[in-house]
């Protein structure tokens, strides 16, 4: 037999729910790791004094109880494990693992025995149930009755909220009422909070995230009090996971986290974790409210009476002696600034992202804490809004995914060797362009793996540190400035034959002359000319006519006939009806039609032959195309001079109405004389323009049209 027994799926039952996780059997003690919290509770081999085997719901289960009263019950064992786990114990532990039957009688009348921690009901000296008494949350009391309420777990869909006790009165002992009795033994051992005597010390007004606020916090020996102006929660030590001191990305805060399982409630909401933030500035001396001798007995010399230091120090110690955890603080992990986190965004919410040397932290809203042993996989993606960014995904074994997103790309490098060097599943590992397979094909050789991606951004970040290295030493750029090749490269740019001078005043110089005698190149913009539209084949009056095919030969013949048979149908449904009788018609009735179609083609051919050699179709096209070609110029112009004439016409109105505001006597006398010989000017003038105008269009008109009729 080896020194351990290690068995997977076995279940603990908290709260109403069974959470599994791994049993390990040692030498020195008994582990128990859940798979959900990662809670360990270790049991020292010496402190075991009792050992049951039981037949429960889930198979087998094994009771084991310590010297101090504790009791542990773990289900899911097969009954072939009986007999190696009997062996175990005998060889190790010294202690017989025993056989104990449950009552399955189902009666509701039996004895009460408190034994440690547990209410067990036994019928017949056999137990029917037993009740955790940590579990009990109020213990109320009536004439012959006591009523035990429980702590609600929302994690499962059904819960034991109360159960109640008839207790006959006691005929022998009338000192003692037997309900009252009853209720002692209860509430000796439930987890009741009751903030009965003077807190061992206070801190005030500190600022506490989740919950948001601020609260004094009030350290009893057992729970922990938060008070403030809205809303007051106690949290037994009982319920602290772990406990985290992180230092903020600015050096100056400090988080101190407490994981709590089950969480605090407010109305719907479950905080998992109470988060407050310190400044590292603020000190603090504490006094505890106890004496020296009942601090050293009770803490063993891990506080004292009197203690100074930093605010978040001091609660941090406290709190890690009350609740006897250790404090997780990030590792070796340093990110591209620096710092020991990575700022990056979860669920809409700006954050940190904390690796440490057994999981993932990410603070503050909502705070998740992923431990790497429930980690699948993880994956590193693109972003989705800007390429300077990328997300980081991470799959837990339960199918849970959490993104964290807008992760400045500079962290790739860091957080990937991090990851590596934790040997987590990368999903997008080994993955090139064009590069097919499975991920686990590539599982064996992970350090050998060439990531594209990763060689890719630590080149862009070494380019860009290149590149500010350069902006900021004004020697080097000095050093690089070379005039004669700044000036060769402008040469080809621009394409001038100017030499380069050496001078960067002749430069100038030779810059303005250039530009004064560069004589200044009128553009004119031509515009764009419409597309003309096609002209319509005009049909040739006295050509032969084009033949009906079979449908139109056959419609005529068959037109009557619809009619008759459809009296009063309109145009449009005879041809619709017309098309549905014609393809209902057999081949050898449409041949016949095909045939006559056939003949009429023929007989067209050989007189459109006819015509073209006696020269009909000949002579009518080049005379329609030449009359249409300079019906559209003669329009074109016409339309041309009546703007150009409308436009002068308008400016010599304006003129003359502003003329008229300023004309003299004199001028007015003479000038019914001199209208005439002015409006002769302007008419010869403007038939000038227009004629010029004309021979211009012309000019520039006469190649295509010259091109056309060569044509």
């Amino acid at each position: 037999m080896g020194d351990t027994l290690e068995f997977s799926d076995i279940y603990q039952e908290v709260k109403g729910s069974w959470n599994d996780g791994r049993l390990r059997f040692g030498k020195q003690s008994v582990v128990y790791k859940s798979s959900k919290t990662g809670k360990v509770d270790s049991i020292p081999a010496g402190d075991l004094n009792l050992a049951q085997w039981r037949r429960v719901c889930l198979g087998h289960g094994i009771k084991l109880g310590t010297g101090s009263g504790h009791i542990y019950k773990y289900d899911g064992f097969r009954d072939t494990d009986f007999e190696k786990i009997s062996e175990f114990f005998k060889a190790n532990y010294k202690v017989e693992l025993a056989e104990k039957d449950m009552c399955v009688k189902g009666w509701n009348w039996g004895t009460a025995k408190f034994s440690g921690p547990l209410l067990s009901f036994e019928v017949n000296e056999s137990t029917a149930f037993e009740v955790p008494l940590a579990n009990v949350s109020q213990c109320a009391t009536g004439k012959n009755e006591v009523t035990l309420e429980f702590h609600q777990n929302d994690d499962t869909e059904v819960s034991l909220m109360e159960v109640r006790f008839y207790v006959p009165p006691s005929q022998t002992d009338e000192r003692q009422d037997p309900v009252e009795a009853f209720a002692e033994n209860v509430l000796s051992k439930a987890d009741v909070i009751q903030a009965t005597g003077d807190a061992v010390c206070i801190f005030k007004e500190l600022q506490c995230l989740t919950p948001r606020g601020r609260y004094d916090i009030r350290i009893y020996p057992t729970f922990l009090h938060l008070h403030g102006k809205t809303f007051d929660y106690k949290i037994p030590y009982t319920t602290v996971l772990r406990l985290f001191l992180l230092p903020h990305k600015d050096q100056r805060q400090m988080f101190f986290v407490i994981s709590l399982d089950p969480p605090i409630k407010q109305g719907q909401t479950r905080y998992h974790f109470l988060i407050l933030l310190f400044s590292k500035e603020e000190d603090l001396t504490l006094t505890l409210n106890m004496s020296e001798d009942d601090v050293e007995r009770r803490f063993e010399g891990k506080l004292s009476k009197n203690m100074s230091g930093s605010l978040y120090e001091m609660v941090s110690r406290v709190m890690k002696a009350l609740v006897n955890r250790k404090i997780t603080v990030p590792g070796n992990f340093q990110g591209h600034s620096g710092a020991q986190c990575i700022t990056c965004s979860y669920k809409a919410s700006s954050g940190l992202l904390y690796p440490l040397e057994r999981g993932f932290i990410y603070v503050h809203k909502p705070p998740v804490h992923l431990r790497f042993e429930e980690i699948s996989c993880v994956n590193f993606a693109r972003g989705t809004t800007t390429t300077r960014s990328f997300d980081f995904e991470v799959e837990t074994k339960q199918g849970n995914q959490f993104t964290f997103s807008s992760i400045e790309r500079e962290e790739y490098g860091k957080l990937f060797d991090f990851v590596n060097a934790k040997k987590l599943n990368i999903k997008n590992r080994g993955f090139k362009e064009g590069m097919k397979g499975k991920i686990d094909e590539y599982s064996d050789s992970d350090e050998d793996q060439h990531d594209a991606y990763l060689e890719r951004m630590k080149a862009e970040g070494k380019i860009r540190e290149e590149g500010n290295d350069s902006e900021e030493s004004d020697g080097e750029s000095d050093e690089s400035f070379n005039p004669g090749e700044e000036d060769d490269d402008i040469a080809e740019e621009y394409d001038s034959n100017a030499s380069a001078s050496d001078s960067s005043d002749d430069g100038d110089d030779d810059d303005d002359s250039s530009k004064k005698k560069a004589p200044k190149v009128k553009v004119v913009k031509e515009k764009k000319e419409r597309k003309p539209r096609r002209e319509k084949k005009q049909k040739d009056k006295g050509g032969p006519k084009r033949p009906m095919s079979a449908y139109m030969l056959w419609l005529n013949s068959s037109r009557e006939r619809i009619k008759s048979e459809n009296p009063g149908i309109s145009i449009t449904e005879i041809s619709k009806k017309a098309g549905e009788m014609w393809r209902q018609l057999g081949k050898d009735d449409k041949e016949e039609w095909d045939i006559k179609a056939a003949e009429a083609k023929r007989q067209y051919d050989k007189a459109k032959q006819e015509y073209k050699e006696s020269g009909g179709g000949e002579a009518a096209a080049p005379a329609a195309t030449s009359s249409s070609k300079k019906e559209s110029k003669k329009s074109g112009g016409v339309k041309e001079e009546k703007k150009r004439k409308s436009a002068g016409g308008d400016k010599e109105k304006e003129r003359a109405a502003a003329n008229d505001s300023f004309k003299s006597r004199e001028f007015i006398e003479t000038s019914e004389e001199s209208s005439s010989d002015t409006d002769r000017k302007s008419k010869s003038k403007r038939k000038k323009e227009s004629d010029d105008d004309e021979m211009e269009e012309e000019a520039v008109s006469t190649p295509a049209s010259s091109e056309e009729e060569s044509d």
